[in-house]
């Protein structure tokens, strides 16, 4: 989106330095690789970076102008200067102003686990009706929100939002710059635990998604005691679970369930994954999606990179769903997969789960302890921490300490058939053993 210097002044807290041009229109960039000649230049701070560095090379590159929080910084070759006095600030108010002008249904998505599965389920069931925009990816944090508003489409009608936190208070500030109409809250687990110290915290943190709903907006939710004691909002409150469901059945690339009466299908197994839509089906009947496109879009529902992404290689079968983990995603991975997948062909290859504070053995433990119910299972870690996972587990349970190690192993013991499922925190960069497997079967 392109704007005038007035628009920039009037819907944000700058000042203008230097302004050489009485006219235009301007689009902002915050990364010199992506500039294009004519852009405002912002650059953003972090505690690793500083985009002021880069000013001069903006101006080489073809930017008009920039943004800065020194005044001492001038490069005299600028057309147009803007003092901030903090410029991601100033990026989330004209995020802010986008969406005022634009004006869509805003519909906000957190969770400890699932947000990025439900907003992609939302994605896909409004599309059927609205011309909708969303998050890229996982980028949900500020920046994220920032990036998402700028490239939103002048026409579009619903802009689904995936929030992320790692501490108190961000999503706060994503909602006060966000002003969604709708929010989902998909659940409370222990991800970021090590940060905020509790699962409490964690319940309150996610809870401020409703900080800056009004009392005709919507907020969708787990239905979780957590949840309910730490919500603070007065307008309308839908609690969800897989306990709602009239029945379900399960198979391999194929969930079924009745909800309401109505029966609905997606391509992705897992009780977890009825939740997720549970969601999307409550919010497109918000909307006025009928039954009949509701249906059509969760069975559009595709997975993205890393979560449940099931591809095949020589008769060899791999579920990757190392985007991230906690005790409580693993869980319900381990669930679903154990429960459908043959357990005569099937390896568990499971990592480290990271950010979980003083607890973090424990949970390891738990994990495998859920294992052992399944009988034996060929189980394979990696990592400083997966250990636990696989130390009780008997004659079938083998751990590594590196990605290459877990790879070279396995690549001696597949055979045709076999169905591998991956689950790990995103670090331990899982996508690794996959690729060196795959090179050589």
């Amino acid at each position: 989106m392109k704007f005038s210097i007035d628009e920039i002044v009037k819907n944000s807290d700058v000042e203008i330095i230097t302004n050489n041009l009485e006219d235009g229109l301007f689009e902002i960039s915050t990364d010199t690789r992506k500039i294009q000649k004519g852009n405002l230049y912002l650059p953003l701070r972090g505690e690793n970076f500083d985009g002021h560095n880069f000013i001069d090379k903006a101006i080489e590159l073809g930017a008009v102008g920039y943004f800065t929080q020194d005044k001492r910084k001038i490069n005299k070759n600028a057309k147009i200067i803007l003092y901030t006095k903090n410029s991601l600030i100033t990026y989330l108010q004209l995020a802010r102003y986008i969406r005022k002008k634009i004006n869509p249904k805003v519909i906000a998505v957190t969770g400890s686990c699932g947000k990025t599965t439900v907003k992609e389920m939302l994605a896909s069931t409004l599309a059927t009706e609205f011309k909708v925009h969303k998050s890229i990816l996982n980028h949900n944090n500020e920046i994220g929100l920032c990036e998402t508003m700028f490239n939103m489409p002048l026409d579009t009608e619903v802009e689904v939002i995936e929030m992320g936190m790692r501490n108190l208070g961000e999503i706060q500030i994503l909602s006060e710059y966000c002003l969604q109409n709708y929010a989902i809250i998909t659940n409370v687990g222990s991800a970021h635990v090590e940060k905020l110290g509790s699962l409490n915290n964690i319940a309150v943190a996610k809870c401020e998604i409703a900080s800056y709903l009004n009392k005709n907006d919507i907020l969708y939710a787990h239905d979780s005691k957590l949840i309910r004691k730490n919500i603070n909002f007065e307008g309308k409150i839908k609690y969800l679970s897989v306990k709602d469901v009239d029945s379900f059945k399960i198979e391999k690339n194929l969930t079924t369930f009745i909800y309401k009466g109505l029966e609905y299908q997606i391509t992705v197994e897992g009780e977890h994954n009825i939740e997720n839509a549970l969601f999307a089906i409550e919010l497109a009947n918000d909307l006025g999606i009928s039954y009949e496109n509701i249906k059509k879009g969760l069975l559009a529902f595709k997975p993205i990179e890393k979560r449940w992404e099931i591809t095949e290689h020589n008769g060899v079968t791999y579920i990757n769903d190392s985007y991230n983990a906690n005790p409580e995603s693993m869980k319900a991975v381990l669930k679903t997969f154990l429960s459908v997948y043959d357990k005569s062909n099937n390896i568990l290859v499971l990592g480290d789960m990271l950010e979980l504070g003083h607890n973090e053995i424990k949970y390891h433990i738990e994990i495998g302890e859920f294992i052992k119910k399944y009988g034996n299972v060929k189980l394979v870690t990696v990592g400083k921490l997966a250990k636990y996972i696989s130390k009780n587990n008997g004659e079938n349970s083998v751990h590594f300490s590196n990605n290459a190690d877990c790879a070279k192993y396995l690549k001696g013991i597949l055979k045709k058939g076999d169905v591998l499922l991956f689950k790990a925190s995103r670090s331990m960069k899982f996508e690794e053993i996959i690729e060196m497997v795959g090179e050589k079967l």
